[in-house]
């Protein structure tokens, strides 16, 4: 049983990986509970909003921690546009296939189960969205391309890698990564 400092960790730590893998929906309390050992009462203390309270804070903590692995990698690759599309296929690639092919991205699950007709999800998926953009569109532009043409840059790649994401989970392959990362690598080197 986790000591109770670390039982709202545990669960936000499952729901991400439930949700990430299986959406919104499909993925009970229960399940939650169990998978993370955390105490029922544990998990209404730390969240008294509910599931709902627990995907907002679940989904915050993914959207940061993809927008620090986009900062990371454009400093890894130290103003190189090659390099930085590389590195964040292969980070992808490396992601997917270490979960054996569950790991999907949140943010589209809940963009399909949650955001429809439902402003406040559609505002804070949105928020993500712009966040994640500008991320990529800042990498670009410190590493030489121009403004307007790094923002559409950045958007195509974003659409991509959340593509190459699902097919990946299909074909239960990288092959989607490297399809992307060749096809951004040969647009990057021609931009300016």
């Amino acid at each position: 049983m986790p000591r109770s400092t670390d039982a709202r960790e545990k669960v936000l730590e499952t729901a991400e990986r439930l949700f990430r893998s299986q959406g919104f929906a499909a993925t009970g309390l229960t399940q939650i509970l169990e998978e993370s050992g955390a105490p029922k009462g544990s998990y209404y203390h730390h969240f008294p909003g509910g599931k709902a309270q627990m995907a907002e804070e679940a989904l915050a903590a993914y959207a940061s921690r993809a927008e620090a692995l986009i900062a990371f990698v454009a400093k890894r690759a130290n103003g190189d546009r090659e390099a930085f599309i590389r590195l964040l296929c292969s980070a992808f690639a490396r992601e997917m296939t270490a979960s054996d092919w569950h790991l999907g991205c949140m943010v589209q699950n809940f963009a399909a189960e949650l955001a429809p007709g439902d402003s406040a999800w559609e505002e804070r998926l949105q928020a993500i969205g712009q966040r994640w953009l500008a991320a990529l569109a800042s990498a670009l532009r410190g590493a030489g391309i121009a403004p307007k043409r790094a923002t559409m840059i950045a958007a195509a790649f974003l659409a991509a890698l959340t593509g190459a994401r699902t097919l990946a989970r299909i074909a239960q392959s990288s092959l989607p990564f490297d399809h992307v990362e060749e096809t951004f690598v040969s647009l990057v080197r021609d931009s300016a």
